[in-house]
């Protein structure tokens, strides 16, 4: 039985396994490695998931769902359709079928997985991911933070020896993380981590559309949620298409008669990322202030899809002093690395000798009082952030009151002075013998896991002694709410397998329709009939055909719709003998 390894992204998910002394990256149905983290409710109530549901966040808005890994382990509600979701019950619907395309790809059963997670996730942002592992069928050991899983594969394919000292900054659609990493050997040591759980690059795409409102003259807030999703795609499309040439590139927007336009350059979206950018400068600063050790950086390592932009490698040049390392396998080096430990789990041979340590993400401790006056309790840390995992460390309390009977410790975590600034986590309570104030007390042990669990443990002046493990109380297996999710979750049927490119290229058409008109309009649902009478009636090589032809077509329309109109030629004109393509 096979243990995968799984990067959960904002923007896209990917799925590995170590075989072969490899670690390898796992297909989906339409061959390709990276499945779109979005979901769309199907008429028939089941749900599309990937690049056929993404052409529907412009065709049905209202039934469609992306982005919502930035608010995991919130109580936010999302909608498709009439039913409500949960951001992590969203996410198990992407491991369903991250789950069933690696079972169809391996031929063998898949039960447990590895999942990486951005550093900076909480307490309840790490349980509502093995939630949803949990609700998709998989069980789930282990979370390892997303720039540790790169640092792991950069530094293990590099095959280095020596002693060094990099930074990875893993800039993806909705979170940033960088960590600085300590290598020497077959030893690699996470030293420092910070990050930013809602700065990514929908920041950037937002900053894009909001300028394109602005100069033409339209109001995000009123425009149709057919007209937002356009500008968003659009905006993602023409940042990416910036990294690739130098050429500015054009967003248009047709509503009624109207036709408005921008063209993004490399200087204007410069411009428009000087604020996401100081934000990342901020984030980078307080990883280096909490590394132990002062030292040089050797490198900088650049992991996520939004980590290569040529504007952002430009900035950190700028910043740095030099250009950061950008591989190939940038918004791959994740799920690889994540295969990696999923191979280590699994205790491959060839692995055997690889040593990984991490970090504590957020400062854990207790709510104290400075005396009997104090009505806002604040923090006494008992493991700082950025400590060497496994980390334990204990501390004495002492009584307030006279004839004090008991101590009840809140735990929290994160890095707020007030207590109530921070994530409580949970409670311990231990017996004290009566006494003066301040004779009484108890001592506290944290013991804080390389899994992430929170082991708490305290021994009263007076003998009595008290342990628990830190379980969050939201994500419990024995919630009645959470057994309704699982209930929920299992009546939903993934869309058939078999025709998840027929159905990408029909979704793909319906969104061209609705950003079409007249004529052109036609033109398309022309296309789309043709394709559906193919499906109902055609035979094996008609049907063939028939998306051969489709994809052409609908290239050519994606030209057509974004050209400029002055230099445009029209997309059915193509063919040398001017015959219908039918």
């Amino acid at each position: 039985m096979a243990i995968i390894g799984i990067d959960l992204g904002t923007t896209n998910s990917l799925a590995c396994i170590y075989r072969n002394g490899r670690a390898e990256l796992i297909p989906n149905e339409l061959g390709e490695y990276k499945t779109n983290s979005v979901v769309s409710m199907m008429e028939d109530g089941s749900v599309l998931v990937g690049a056929a549901a993404k052409e529907r966040l412009i065709t049905h808005p209202e039934s469609t769902a992306a982005s919502f890994k930035v608010w995991m382990g919130t109580e936010r509600l999302i909608s498709l359709g009439k039913k409500h979701f949960k951001p992590e019950e969203l996410s198990s619907l992407v491991l369903k079928q991250i789950l069933q395309d690696a079972r169809q790809y391996l031929g063998e059963p898949v039960e447990e997985a590895v999942i990486s997670v951005p550093a900076y996730f909480n307490d309840n942002q790490r349980c509502a991911t093995k939630l949803a592992a949990q609700l998709a069928g998989l069980t789930v050991k282990r979370l390892i933070n997303e720039p540790s899983a790169a640092a792991l594969y950069y530094r293990h394919s590099m095959q280095e020896q020596g002693d060094s000292q990099m930074m990875v900054i893993d800039f993806g659609g909705g979170t940033l993380d960088v960590s600085i990493v300590e290598c020497f050997e077959n030893i690699i040591e996470i030293t420092a981590i910070a990050g930013d759980n809602h700065l990514g690059g929908n920041d950037i795409d937002r900053a894009i559309v909001a300028y394109f409102c602005e100069q033409n003259g339209l109001s995000m807030e009123k425009l149709d949620s057919y007209a937002l999703s356009s500008l968003y795609r659009q905006a993602e499309e023409a940042k990416i298409a910036l990294s690739q040439r130098d050429a500015g590139v054009s967003v248009v927007l047709m509503q009624a008669d109207n036709r408005y336009s921008m063209t993004l350059t490399n200087a204007l979206l410069r411009q428009l990322c000087e604020p996401i950018f100081r934000k990342v400068r901020t984030v980078i600063s307080r990883a280096m202030k909490d590394r132990p050790r002062e030292g040089k950086i050797n490198e900088v390592i650049l992991v996520g899809g939004s980590a290569q932009l040529t504007v952002f490698c430009d900035y950190l040049e700028e910043l740095f002093g030099r250009r950061p390392a950008i591989r190939e396998n940038t918004d791959e080096m994740v799920a690889l690395g994540v295969g990696l430990c999923a191979g280590i789990k699994e205790r491959a041979e060839d692995l055997q000798d690889l040593v990984m340590t991490d970090v504590c993400p957020f400062s854990l401790g207790v709510a104290t009082y400075n005396d009997t006056k104090d009505k806002n309790p604040h923090m006494a840390f008992l493991i700082q952030r950025s400590s060497m995992l496994p980390a334990s460390h204990q501390d004495n309390f002492y009584t307030l009151f006279n004839n004090q009977q008991k101590l009840r410790f809140e735990i929290y975590q994160g890095e707020g002075y007030h207590a109530s600034d921070n994530l409580k986590l949970g409670e311990l309570e231990v017996r004290v013998p009566p006494g003066m104030a301040g004779q009484q007390y108890a001592t506290v042990t944290f013991t804080y896991d390389i899994d992430g669990i929170l082991h708490v443990s305290a021994r009263s002046s007076g003998g009595d002694y008290r342990e628990r493990m830190i379980l969050n109380s939201r994500f419990q297996p024995g919630d009645a709410a959470l057994q309704q999710a699982h209930e929920r979750i299992s009546q939903i049927q993934l869309a058939a397998r078999g025709n998840q490119e027929d159905q990408l290229l029909l979704e793909t058409a319906m969104r061209l329709y609705t950003q079409m008109t007249g004529n052109e309009r036609e033109r398309v649902a022309e296309l789309i009939r043709y394709f559906e009478q193919n499906r109902q009636n055609g035979g094996l090589i008609q049907m063939e055909k028939a998306r051969h032809e489709m994809r052409k077509q609908l290239a050519a329309i994606e030209i057509y719709l974004y050209a400029d109109p002055l230099a445009m030629k029209f997309w059915w004109d193509d063919d040398d003998d001017g015959e219908d393509d039918e």
